[in-house]
């Protein structure tokens, strides 16, 4: 039980948490002006992607745009479906892509899942944002979300920029890529968060912070199911039908 107060005394225990809140708004404005302020990576490499038009290279991925963001989709080879985690957030995405495309930037999710599978499961989640497969390419590789067997046999893999012991990881993990184009064509690598990195896109996440009850999980994401298995459908709000 919390403590119960009167308003007077709700409201200087508001106060108080407003001034923290305010630090990190403004650490938080600090965190994009560096972000904004890092080098950039040429990409030199050749990646190909099955696409529902056709195989495209990372440079047809921008769609015409300067910007593109990568969403490393956990979804290997042999999985029946994708990620539990990685389909939560990608419940996200539908309602930002025209804002997104207006402000030049495209939005793509790529998997080491084969085309068809990748299809039919976003058929089955409803899903519109474009999605690729990089079966056949090195990509997933290069940019560490993705390891072999033998990788996670040989003691540690590369992660979130650091080595990580084998046996804590998967052969898939998640992260955000992401790549500007100039005018010229060349492609450069510019950022990537994994991990917990991106959880500011989880907008589920950012309203149960401010309710009583918080996240209220045992572990992180713990009580994440795909959309289309939680036992209580959504509704209409009696009030609001």
């Amino acid at each position: 039980m919390h403590e119960i107060v009167t308003r007077e005394e709700w409201l200087e225990a508001r106060r108080a948490l407003l001034v923290t809140e305010k630090e990190e708004t403004r650490l938080r404005d600090r965190i994009r002006a560096e972000r904004l302020a890092m080098p950039w990576v040429k990409v030199d490499k050749a990646y190909l992607f099955d696409t529902p038009t056709g195989r495209k290279n990372l440079g047809d991925l921008f769609d015409g745009r300067s910007q593109l963001m990568i969403y490393h989709f956990m979804f290997g080879p042999d999985w029946d479906a994708g990620c539990p985690g990685s389909s939560f957030l990608s419940d996200h995405i539908d309602g930002t892509l025209v804002h997104l495309n207006n402000h030049d930037v495209t939005y793509v999710s790529v998997s080491r899942a084969p085309l068809d599978k990748i299809e039919a499961y976003k058929a089955r989640m409803g899903w519109k944002f474009p999605w690729v497969s990089s079966f056949e390419s090195d990509f997933n590789s290069d940019y560490h979300v993705s390891f072999t067997k033998e990788e996670l046999e040989s003691g540690t893999v590369f992660y979130n920029f650091r080595d990580m012991a084998g046996d804590q990881a998967n052969d898939e993990l998640p992260g955000m890529s992401a790549f500007i184009r100039d005018e010229a064509g060349h492609i450069y690598h510019t950022y990537s968060d994994y991990a917990r990195g991106g959880e500011e896109v989880l907008t589920t996440l950012m309203i149960l912070d401010r309710a009583p009850k918080g996240r209220n999980e045992t572990e992180t994401l713990s009580f994440v199911k795909r959309h289309d298995e939680y036992e209580q459908a959504p509704r209409a709000h009696a009030c609001c039908a």
